[in-house]
């Protein structure tokens, strides 16, 4: 029988989401509590590869199992599991579920602020200049236009394409400016797929946009190039979250 685990964590004490040898990660370590509780080896499968440091509000596994877990399975996993990863809920799927590929769209956001966040350490990277959001939402649209995104992709990867099909990419102004009069500001990205590092470089070129060093014509130019070392520096990972994944059979899908 096939399980769905609907979940979050805080990746700042992990190396991503998946098992390597000698290093904590989410999957190994909800793998070990998986096996414990249920008292039989259980190997997981998550909707995505989040890289060390990138955070998840929305993530789902699944896990095959010959017994039926426990009603109480969730409650004694968040007892069992460290604090900085929570089970939201655990339910029975069709056997041709699959975590990764059942899903139809992904949606990350990264945050930033002009000033320090003493409450949100962590969670936000801090820029020192204050962006023009226009600008980086019309250079965001003309993301919209391409599907070839070779120029934010990690180079020496296994990806067998790099197309990926964008249906959102926008910047938005978010909570307040008590602190040191600066603001927070929100990069919301939505496709079908994502390339690695891909968030992180498209990002940070868009705010190369913000701060006056890259116009439109330039942003179509690092596109077109399809040359990751044309593209923007890579953000750091402590900004990044895994925010939506849609699948049509669980009502949730775009």
């Amino acid at each position: 029988m096939r399980y769905l685990l609907h979940l979050a964590y805080n990746g700042a004490n992990y190396c991503g989401w998946q098992t390597q040898p000698n290093l904590p990660t989410v999957q190994q370590t909800l793998e070990q509590a998986l096996s414990t509780l249920m008292r039989t080896p259980i190997a997981i499968v998550g909707c995505g590869r989040t890289d060390t440091g990138v955070h998840a509000s929305d993530f789902y596994a699944h896990f095959d199992s010959p017994v039926e877990p426990e009603p109480n399975l969730v409650f004694k996993l968040n007892s069992f599991l460290p604090p900085d990863i929570v089970i939201f809920d655990l339910r029975r799927v069709a056997d041709n579920f699959h975590a990764r590929f059942s899903a139809t769209s992904r949606t990350y956001q990264y945050h930033v602020s002009t000033c320090r966040l003493p409450f949100a350490q962590g969670l936000y990277n801090r820029i020192y200049f204050t962006p023009d959001i226009d600008a980086m939402n019309a250079a965001a649209c003309v993301l919209m236009e391409y599907d070839d995104f070779t120029s934010f992709a990690k180079l020496h990867t296994d990806n067998k394409t790099n197309i990926c099909h964008l249906t959102e990419a926008r910047w938005d102004r978010v909570g307040d400016t008590r602190f040191g009069g600066g603001e927070e500001l929100v990069f919301t990205i939505t496709s079908n797929r994502f390339l690695r590092n891909m968030v992180r470089s498209v990002t940070g070129t868009l705010l190369d946009v913000g701060r006056g060093k890259l116009d439109i014509e330039g942003l179509r130019a690092i596109i077109e190039k399809k040359n990751r070392c044309a593209a923007g520096v890579s953000m750091p990972a402590q900004g990044l979250f895994l925010t939506h994944v849609g699948y049509p059979e669980l009502g949730n899908g775009d």
